[in-house]
Parts: C-alpha cells; sequence; structure tokens
C-alpha cells in the first residue's frame, strides 16, 4: 500500500493508484485507546478496590485486555483506508469485515472542507470532507498531513468547478 502525498493517477488498464493514510493516525487513535481505556481501568480498580475489596480490583483487568484488541483492531482499520484520485471521480475505500467503496464524481461535489480538531492538530493531521448534493455520497478522508490535505481540497474544488461547468 502506498503511503504519501502523490496524487494516485489511473494507469492505463492498470486501475486506480491507492494512496493509504499516514500512520500519524493510527499513532493518535492508539494513544487514545490507551489513555481513555487506561484510565477506565484505574478507575475500575480503585472504586472496586474501595467499595466492595481488593480482590474485585482484578476486574480492572478487562479494560486492560480491551487494550489489546483495540490496538490490533485500530491498525486493521488503518489498513483498510484508502483513496484514488482518477480521471472524473475520487475512490474512497475502507472496512475490514464489510468493505465500504466511496465513489464521489467531481462534478456533483458541492463543497470540499478541511477540518482539524484539537487532537489532530496535535497530532499535525487534518480530514478532508466532501458534500455532494445526495447525502449518501458525502465522504470524509481522515488523519491526512495538512499540506496533503489542502492540496487534495484545492484539487477537488478545481475539478469539481471544470466537471460542473458543462451541467
Amino acid at each position: 500500500m502506498e503511503t504519501g502525498s502523490t496524487a494516485g493517477v489511473e494507469a492505463t488498464g492498470a486501475g486506480p493508484g491507492w494512496i493509504g493514510l499516514p500512520p500519524g493516525l493510527l499513532r493518535m487513535r492508539r494513544l487514545l485507546l490507551v489513555v481513555w481505556l487506561g484510565l477506565g481501568a484505574a478507575g475500575v480498580a480503585v472504586l472496586l478496590g474501595l467499595l466492595v475489596g481488593p480482590a474485585w480490583a482484578a476486574l480492572a483487568l478487562l479494560p486492560l485486555a480491551g487494550i489489546g484488541w483495540g490496538w490490533v483492531m485500530l491498525g486493521r482499520n488503518w489498513r483498510s483506508w484508502r483513496y484514488a484520485e482518477r480521471a472524473d471521480d475520487l475512490l474512497i475505500s475502507r472496512g475490514v469485515l464489510w468493505r465500504e467503496e466511496t465513489v464521489v464524481p467531481y462534478g456533483r461535489m458541492q463543497l470540499v472542507e478541511v477540518t482539524s480538531g484539537p487532537v489532530e492538530r496535535y497530532f499535525g493531521l487534518a480530514s478532508v470532507q466532501l458534500h455532494t448534493a445526495a447525502a449518501a455520497t458525502d465522504a470524509t478522508i481522515p488523519g491526512l498531513d495538512p499540506a496533503e490535505a489542502e492540496r487534495l481540497r484545492d484539487r477537488l474544488t478545481a475539478l469539481g468547478e471544470a466537471r460542473s461547468a458543462g451541467l
């Protein structure tokens, strides 16, 4: 899987050039998993230890087991996300058990937003959200490098304006 900021251009007969998400998104999600489940485990241990007895505090190991399971699942989910810029549309593919592939025609795009919440900004990430006339084809590409997100927004906006001019 290719990761980087190069545009995925469709080669003749070779299919789309898929671009994966940067590893910063995986690091951010795994850190949040460890922080939240770690705090939950500590809270459960303290409450059970004080209210019921020290032996019951061992139940705090369950959220810690959730960290191990979540760690693996977050990696699988992160690897499943990819996008490809084609001549007439943008493809977004995601999902491990249930694969979902969204095709957004450039001419149908009404708004392309780059968003970045406080946690995303701390990790140097941004998301691109695409809005179309049909709500079912709205799509998001999370966890991009801000420069790549802005490049993608500008390119999609330009292609959207060029394609919609003929409608």
